[in-house]
């Protein structure tokens, strides 16, 4: 019997219900929406207590894996990092994770965990995983089953059947997001929303998935066993893991096992699945209005303001939110996510990059922000992390300009290697290997100007590169 928990929090996922702040690049997980952390880290810090909690286990793809290892180093913590090689849903998501976490115990309680959910009360979330631990260590496979606020249509909803120990419950059934007046009924009955996280014995869950589809188990269990090793994240095997079919494991799992298990939870649980819901959990004015970054209403109601930096003003508006990036701007009502969604399809299709990628760009290394853009020239303000440098590199198409304005930057063109101090210059000529590195211990700030006939991000022949990519 387990004493203690093992989590494994799923952020693999690349949601556009909260465009245009969550892209494709840096999708809602990661982003700070309510205070400096991220619900990414958020939802580690609420497992962090070694008294019931192990090192946890965080399954992504490899396009993330350097913003989660910065994020756990912003908050001090560590984990074991799984990369997907493919989306598959969260099925085989969470077997890759269960199948590992044995490799570290064979008796493994495992604690799955979306990455993008928001829990207001803590000590509640604790207190049931505490009940639900019990269960699983039992041979139950727990969900936690919010108690409904108001007949949401936007969740699943949970029948809780007959009591097995202390609050903790069977499952009669599972039910779909209803229309209003089911869901009215729903909440009338005593069912709960169905929060999508689940507690269980890494070796029951995996007993019953093999029992309804034993191929996937088989292709993640041979993507773990296979998986390597690349610059400490664990890479899952690429051609194992494609043949496990994609689906939720809801599906896969939960709505056909007999061993399913609910504990009733209050703790201030949302998805944050859509503007509207930010809007709910944010701090508001006496009309009902809410604002992340410089706003101004006035004889305005309800609405939800997020901006980066431009001031956003309304007057005489009701019901609305608007989201201003340094790229693109949102205006939509409030309560029609489904309108978002369709408005996002469209863009995929007329405006992809916007849907795709911020105009400022993160890399392992640091990140970069394009300023300006002409038909031969690009401006870029450019930041490097202390002790963090690019790859040595070479452009056929274009030349580079490096003007410093925080730090002091190492850089290497062919044969020259040179210190640059603050307004100081250097010029990188086209066909030129260079390579730019900060020495310091402060980030390292420059404006690049780029001038050629072609500027893309392509035109880049890495030669060799710290972090694997060339």
């Amino acid at each position: 019997m387990s004493e203690r928990i093992i989590p494994l929090v799923m952020c693999g996922g690349a949601g556009t219900r909260l465009w245009p702040a969550s892209r494709e690049g840096r999708p809602k997980q990661f982003l700070p929406l309510f205070g400096v952390r991220s619900t990414f880290q958020d939802t580690l810090r609420r497992v962090s207590d070694p008294a019931l909690f192990e090192r946890p286990i965080v399954i992504t793809n490899a396009a993330y894996r350097f913003m989660v290892l910065e994020q756990l180093a912003e908050i001090e913590l560590e984990a074991d990092i799984l990369l997907e090689p493919a989306r598959r849903d969260s099925g085989p998501a969470i077997a890759a994770g269960a199948i590992f976490a044995q490799t570290r115990d064979n008796a493994a309680v495992v604690l799955a965990l979306a990455a993008d959910h928001v829990v207001c009360d803590t000590e509640a979330f604790v207190s049931a995983c505490r009940q639900g631990l019990a269960a699983a260590n039992a041979g139950r496979i727990v969900t936690f089953g919010v108690r409904p606020e108001r007949a949401a249509t936007e969740y699943g909803y949970i029948s809780p059947g007959a009591a097995i120990a202390g609050e903790v419950r069977a499952v009669t059934t599972f039910v779909e997001k209803p229309d209003p007046q089911t869901a009215a009924g729903y909440v009338e009955a005593g069912y709960l929303w169905n929060s999508g996280n689940f507690m269980f014995r890494a070796a029951v869950l995996l007993d019953e998935y093999r029992s309804v589809d034993p191929d996937s188990v088989r292709a993640v269990s041979d993507a773990v066993s296979h998986a390597g090793r690349d610059l400490g994240f664990v890479t899952l095997d690429s051609d194992a893991f494609a043949k496990a079919q994609a689906t939720s494991i809801d599906y896969a799992v939960m709505e056909k096992t007999a061993l399913a298990a609910v504990v009733p939870v209050d703790c201030g649980w949302s998805d944050v699945g859509s503007w509207h819901a930010v809007w709910e959990l944010s701090d508001k004015d006496g009309e009902g209005n809410a604002a992340q970054g410089p706003a101004v209403f006035e004889n305005s109601r309800n609405c939800n303001i997020s901006t980066d930096r431009a001031l956003v003003a309304l007057e005489g508006v009701d019901d609305l939110v608007v989201v201003a990036t340094p790229d693109a701007v949102l205006v939509s009502r409030q309560k029609d996510a489904n309108g978002l969604k369709r408005l996002v399809a469209k863009l995929k299709t007329v405006a992809p990059q916007v849907t795709e990628d911020h105009l400022r760009v993160h890399r392992p290394w640091g990140a970069y922000q394009s300023i300006d853009r002409g038909e031969r020239h690009q401006v870029k303000h450019i930041t490097v992390k202390a002790g963090e440098r690019l790859s040595l590199q070479k452009h056929h198409h274009r030349s580079e300009h490096w003007i410093v304005v925080r730090g002091a930057a190492r850089v290497t063109v062919d044969d020259l290697v040179k210190t640059v101090h603050e307004n100081e210059s250097i010029y990188i000529p086209i066909g030129a290997t260079h390579r730019l590195e900060n020495p310091g211990k402060i980030p390292l700030e420059l404006i690049e100007v780029q001038t050629g006939s072609y500027l893309g991000e392509d035109d880049i022949i890495r030669i060799e590169d710290d972090y694997q990519r060339s």
